[in-house]
């Protein structure tokens, strides 16, 4: 197959996410070509996007030479496509089984690579360097960003609930085990619940020496009861104020230690800055990637990529006690 590229950024699916970060690249001085099914999605992003961003089919986006992905569809057929015509795919999916698939081919790629999984695990990595010694990682999410958003969180909150504890699987039901976790003002304090998050899965593949790793997220009573049925109204085309809660836990200097990074932003901005800071790094040249790659691997180069995506917009916040401060 031709390894000639018609555009140097690919965005495929243009909802709250793939719209922000086509507006947020579009500044660069780079090709961009965005296909989305819904020809109201295309005209709405047209309309505000500079001279650099044009439609294109499905194929010619996917020929691009970093295409990201934010369409709710499963993603492992569509980052297989990206890697037979010689691209990098930046994967925003958060669902446990398309994870696990797209790993599983382990192609060139970025996996999980939005606000919880993607910036969590940014996170995480940054933290763990806090300590000699990391053996707990529990991640919190509040908010969702636009409508599959939504209908994911929901689901996820009637799934089965995957932690990684003491060496081995441990498996509960979403909504379960509940514990007040406290965000970044405004959002503050959350009831959050144990749910069908792919990021122990993805910590746990980079941090395999961790004991015990979590995933929750935010719920109400009504939540908790309807998980298991049909949402029963619409959701929001976005959101309000989301918020990530990061905890490392380990040893340092002999003595336990707990380190805490935490964001109060609107989901799909959080998000869109994470995949903007990727990509904007590939095409700098400041990483580069032959294997499927989580945002928490080791060999990525981490602060670099704060650095990027704080660049974009996104404020970081450390607990110092009882406070949250700016940390970067």
């Amino acid at each position: 197959m031709s390894s000639v590229k018609r555009f140097d950024i690919g965005v495929v699916g243009l909802g709250a996410l793939g719209s922000r970060v086509t507006r947020q690249l579009g500044l660069r001085d780079a090709s961009i070509g965005v296909f989305d099914e819904r020809r109201d999605a295309l005209d709405r992003v047209s309309s505000v996007s500079g001279p650099n961003v044009s439609t294109a089919t499905s194929d010619e986006v996917l020929s691009s030479g970093v295409v990201v992905i934010a369409t709710p569809a499963a993603h492992h057929s569509m980052l297989a496509m990206v890697a037979e015509r010689g691209g990098i795919a930046v994967s925003t999916s958060d669902d446990v089984g398309d994870v696990e698939r797209m790993l599983d081919l382990d192609v060139p790629s970025i996996i999980g690579a939005a606000f919880a999984p993607g910036l969590s695990g940014l996170l995480a990595r940054l933290l763990s360097t806090h300590l000699d010694q990391c053996d707990e990682i529990h991640v919190s999410m509040h908010g969702t960003g636009g409508p599959a958003c939504a209908h994911q969180h929901h689901r996820a909150l009637g799934g089965s609930a995957a932690g990684w504890h003491d060496g081995e699987w441990i498996s509960r039901p979403g909504g379960s085990g509940r514990e007040l976790c406290w965000f970044p003002d405004p959002v503050g304090p959350r009831d959050c619940y144990r749910a069908e998050m792919a990021d122990p899965f993805l910590i746990h593949r980079v941090f395999p020496g961790v004991d015990r790793i979590s995933g929750r997220l935010s719920a109400t009573r009504r939540d908790r009861f309807t998980a298991r049925l049909p949402m029963l109204s619409p959701p929001h085309s976005e959101g309000g104020v989301g918020g990530l809660r990061v905890e490392v836990r380990g040893r340092l200097d002999g003595q336990r230690q707990t380190f805490i990074a935490g964001v109060a932003e609107r989901v799909a901005v959080g998000a869109a800055a994470t995949v903007s800071g990727f990509v904007s790094a590939f095409l700098d040249g400041l990483i580069t990637v032959d294997r499927a790659v989580t945002t928490a691997d080791e060999a990525l180069p981490t602060a670099l990529l704060v650095e990027r995506i704080r660049s974009y917009g996104l404020s970081l916040n450390d607990y110092v006690g009882s406070e949250t401060v700016s940390a970067w």
